[in-house]
């Protein structure tokens, strides 16, 4: 395990650390998620490994610390992954993001961009979700007020309905962290993610599961450049639903782009 600190604070962002050449490959989670839980088993596939790989944990999540008087606005997510990434020496690295963790990839990107060469972003969020109470994710956290789900027993809720599995990593969030990050993603940037995405130079890939049916806006992605790929057999959580599929578009997202396609046999 690494560490850097990101505030002035001294609070240290962590990562778990596969050696392999450059450019590195950078893995950001999700929401409540934390890397090594959620990519280590697609990242030591013998396609995608080789490179130097940093399975990070965004502040306020994981291995990471749980600092209160952090903001956890995807610019702010952005800046600290930027201060970790440069204390240990990354640049021009292929980031590999899902979910919020793509949120924050995208803008990592677009205000750091000596630091991205490549993006493969994983049923990101790109446009600003409307608050539900009631519902599992950012929308129903956001619902609550901060006083509401830190200390009125608003997390004890979540935790009822996210259900064990996305809860033995969620658990491990500080509870302001998961509470801001959530509202932050569901308020978006300005301009948006999805804008600052169009606007990207780099080669953009874009995973999504085939059963959502077509993606919203993916017509304007591509015509930008992003290759829009939709993956069987998953769901949200591409990369442990079907990590065969996930591990063969990634690889071929990530592959170089001066390399002849290899020959199909039909």
């Amino acid at each position: 395990m690494r560490s850097a600190a990101v505030t002035p604070e001294g609070d240290q962002i962590r990562w778990v650390e596969l050696p392999g050449q450059e450019p590195a490959r950078v893995y950001l989670h999700g929401l409540g998620a934390t890397s090594p839980a959620y990519f280590t088993s697609v990242a030591v596939d013998p396609r995608l490994s080789g490179h130097r790989s940093l399975l990070l944990d965004l502040l306020g999540h994981g291995i990471s610390d749980r600092p209160t008087h952090f903001d956890y606005t995807l610019e702010s997510h952005a800046d600290a992954v930027a201060d970790a990434l440069t204390a240990a020496g990354v640049s021009a690295a292929e980031v590999i993001a899902h979910s919020m963790g793509g949120s924050v990839a995208v803008v990592l990107a677009a205000r750091h961009p000596h630091l991205v060469s490549r993006l493969v972003l994983v049923d990101a969020n790109l446009d600003p979700v409307p608050r539900a109470p009631g519902s599992s994710g950012s929308s129903g956290i956001a619902a609550y007020s901060e006083a509401e789900f830190v200390t009125g027993g608003g997390w004890m809720e979540v935790r009822d309905r996210v259900g064990s599995h996305w809860w033995s990593t969620m658990r491990l969030a500080g509870r302001e962290a998961l509470y801001r990050s959530a509202f932050h993603l569901t308020r978006g940037t300005t301009p948006s993610m999805r804008e600052l995405l169009l606007n990207l130079k780099i080669p953009r890939t874009f995973l999504l599961p085939a059963a959502d049916g077509p993606f919203p806006g993916a017509d304007a992605l591509t015509e930008a450049g992003v290759s829009v790929v939709a993956l069987p057999g998953c769901g949200h959580n591409i990369m442990l639903d079907n990590p065969e599929a996930f591990v063969a578009a990634t690889a071929a997202a990530l592959a170089p782009q001066d390399r002849p396609a290899s020959p199909k046999n039909w």
